[in-house]
């Protein structure tokens, strides 16, 4: 399987920090790829709910939410009494290891078209869907410390932060005037592998520089943040069989398991658990899980489909 060129960007990103070379991304061009991408993604999933949309998506919705709830669950447990963390940082990751990676879902979404695999276009639902439930069982976990909560600052943080808000506005926008399209496709459509591969420039970047602070983390946060996804990707992989989704749809359900927030959650938890190390947060979603599934966990997730599914 050959190497997505997309990829082959992050690659040289992460190589141009270890170099030390002086290139430089401001900071408002990478803030404008990634609305790009939300707003490409959420259009493209509402264009798809225009004709695909059903009351059969119910179900599949309500299980994927169960996904969300789980995996925190799952992971808590692990960083808590395995890796000795306080309970504060074990809810704040463990709620960053429940939520989504858009960047990563765009991979996955390049890495598919690439390999000519289809997958069920209404996908962006899911996404949407998967932001909220770990934030809400993050905050549980940690109000067993007696920590308190800012509800209205949080409420705020969780419903009308940026992801959110372009995911489900674009969503909405593609499934109202999906017939009218054409006007805006040549920028969000024909140009999203362009624009990813920007993206991944600077998250080769941004990843690369996070690596000295795993000199100080120990082998369980290189351990763990290389088992999660690939549990988290396992399960997906097997629910979305379960559910009947086609092997590209079961490949990226298992992409949405496997991935790490690092821009919704990451806001909310500051609001939710200020107690807690974000920055030690952001290192497992940016520095070890994002560039494993990126360069690694993608195409592994996809064997697991076709192994699972034959």
């Amino acid at each position: 399987m050959q190497l997505d060129i997309t990829i082959a960007f992050f690659i040289l990103g992460a190589l141009a920090t270890l170099l030390r070379s002086d290139i430089q991304f401001p900071k408002a061009l990478y803030q404008s790829l990634t609305l790009f991408l939300m707003l490409a993604i959420g259009l493209k999933g509402g264009v798809a709910l225009s004709k695909y949309g059903s009351i059969a998506l119910l179900p599949q919705s309500l299980l994927v939410i169960g996904l969300g709830l789980v995996l925190p669950l799952i992971a808590f447990p692990i960083l808590r009494f395995i890796g000795q963390l306080k309970l504060e940082d074990a809810a704040s990751i463990a709620a960053h290891y429940g939520s989504v990676s858009i960047g990563t879902y765009a991979v996955a979404v390049a890495f598919l078209e690439t390999q000519n695999i289809s997958y069920e276009a209404y996908f962006p639902l899911f996404v949407v869907l998967l932001e909220v439930p770990a934030i809400a069982v993050g905050i549980a976990l940690a109000r067993r410390s007696g920590t308190n909560v800012k509800w209205r600052e949080l409420i705020h943080e969780v419903f009308c932060n940026q992801s959110l808000v372009l995911l489900v506005g674009a969503l909405i926008i593609g499934y109202l005037w999906a017939e009218r399209i054409e006007g805006i496709t040549p920028l969000f459509f024909n140009l999203f592998h362009g624009i990813l591969a920007l993206f991944l420039l600077e998250m080769g970047m941004l990843a690369a520089s996070r690596l000295k602070d795993l000199k100080h983390m120990g082998n369980f946060m290189l351990a763990f943040g290389v088992f999660m996804p690939l549990l988290g990707g396992l399960l997906g992989c097997i629910l979305g069989l379960q559910m009947g989704l086609s092997n590209g749809g079961a490949t990226l359900l298992a992409v949405l398991g496997a991935s790490a927030s690092y821009i919704a959650v990451p806001a909310a938890m500051r609001v939710a658990i200020p107690e807690a190390n974000q920055s030690l947060s952001i290192t497992y979603s940016l520095a070890i899980t994002f560039p494993f599934n990126v360069l690694v966990g993608i195409p592994t997730y996809a064997l697991f489909t076709n192994w699972l599914s034959n």
